[in-house]
């Protein structure tokens, strides 16, 4: 057997995405040598199947719904929207799937790309295989980080397999409106994906197994955002289940069986019912963790089951919040955190001190762009009152086009408020 390749970096970054990205220039900001592993294309999910396609497929459809909301500008809004257009306009913001533009601003940092599937291989070891089946081995001087994010969780139901639903990256690297589309799951990827297929021509029905849409948002937010997906033509459908799925026909029109012993017919199915992480085949049984799981890191990212800290993770595989600003915050987090330590700077005395490696997620920020938009930070009432706050929350009008309300523990300053244009906007901080 030929000899493997090993090669040494200070810090191995598994994941090129935003999140890989963010943790490979603050390391090298530093000083650290930096070795970046991606199996597919550098710039990851969120450049190619989310945040970017998603709010490409998205915008026209929200301009267009705003034209038309507004005195003497909804004359002009004739015809329907191109979906050609939209998604020629698409392709242009995800540079058609090329991510050349990405894997030089990687070597532009100082950084070096590795292409293929890395995996660890013991600690501080990490072996890469490519295409053509060579495999390279990098040994981490410092510490590897994994950012190799999440995949879609589709539910265990007979005819999954028959059915071929849409996942996110169908549903954003798509370019044929389906007459009919059927999304299941009511979180922000099902709202966003409802809106924009059905501003793009398909005749949509959400289907929602719990009560409401964003259950994790105010419950007011997901009855705003259902009166405007239903005012677009959206059926909305709260409290139903798919149990099983048919397509015995691969070209053929898919069949939901509900847990109403209903059925219903759609040329395709989106599933957006949650994520599972993505580290199901990257050796964490090598370091005596276990594959497919999340891995829960204390506030530097460091991942507290392996005992020497050399073991980091960012973005969404630490499950803290599967939202792509935040995981570049918590890369840089660990960036700068790996640094410190490697340099045995202590953390309260590092550059920009303690609060630039310890990474605060007790008031996340999050927004969707549906029509109204939404946002929020921090806890929802209810979540504060279990948490154990006192809460008080106010209803605030404020002339004729702004109404809000807040909440907040009593005796303190503002903790959390939102407030909701007339147009339906709404946005709490």
């Amino acid at each position: 057997m030929t000899p493997m390749d090993q090669q040494d970096y200070d810090v191995i970054v598994l994941g090129a995405g935003p999140v890989g990205q963010n943790a490979a220039d603050r390391a090298r900001a530093d000083g650290l040598s930096v070795a970046v592993v991606e199996r597919e294309l550098v710039g990851g999910e969120c450049s190619f199947w989310a945040c970017v396609p998603s709010k490409a497929l998205l915008r026209p459809v929200i301009a267009l719904s705003e034209v038309r909301h507004i005195d003497g500008a909804r004359e002009a809004a004739t015809g329907s929207i191109s979906a050609e257009g939209v998604f020629g306009r698409r392709d242009r913001n995800v540079s058609n799937w090329d991510d050349t533009g990405q894997a030089d601003w990687v070597a532009g940092i100082g950084a070096t790309l590795v292409r293929g599937h890395g995996r660890l291989d013991g600690p501080r070891r990490v072996v890469v295989a490519t295409s053509s089946g060579a495999e390279t081995a990098l040994i981490a001087r410092q510490a590897v980080v994994i950012c190799t994010g999440s995949r879609p969780a589709l539910p265990d139901l007979p005819g999954m397999a028959e059915a071929r639903p849409w996942t996110n990256r169908q549903a954003t690297d798509g370019s044929e409106v389906p007459a009919r589309l059927a999304v299941i799951g009511a979180g922000g990827v099902g709202v966003e994906m409802a809106t924009a297929w059905q501003g793009l021509g398909s005749s949509v029905t959400l289907l929602a197994r719990g009560s409401g849409l964003l259950p994790r948002m105010e419950p007011f937010v997901g009855e705003l955002i259902g009166r405007g997906l239903a005012d677009a033509g959206v059926d909305v459908r709260v409290g139903v289940s798919v149990r099983a799925l048919r397509r015995p026909d691969p070209a053929g029109p898919v069949t939901l069986e509900l847990d109403d012993n209903t059925q219903l017919q759609f040329d395709e199915a989106l599933f957006a019912t949650g994520r599972a992480p993505l580290t199901d085949a990257i050796g964490l049984d090598t370091v005596g963790l276990i594959p497919g799981s999340w891995l829960d890191v204390d506030d530097t990212c460091r991942v507290s089951a392996i005992e020497d800290g050399w073991l980091y993770a960012a973005g969404d595989v630490n499950h803290r919040a599967l939202l792509t600003h935040q995981g570049k915050y918590q890369a840089r987090i660990a960036g700068a955190a790996i640094a410190a330590r490697a340099t045995g700077t202590p953390l309260d005395t590092a550059p920009w001190g303690v609060h630039a490696t310890t990474a605060d997620h007790h008031a996340v920020p999050q927004a969707f762009f549906t029509d109204p938009e939404a946002a929020a930070v921090g806890l929802t009432a209810e979540q504060a009152v279990h948490a154990g706050h006192r809460v008080h929350t106010v209803d605030i009008e404020i002339g004729d086009v702004v109404r809000g309300r807040c909440s907040m523990p009593t005796g303190t300053p503002v903790a959390r408020g939102w407030w909701s244009t007339r147009s339906g906007d709404i946005c709490w901080v």
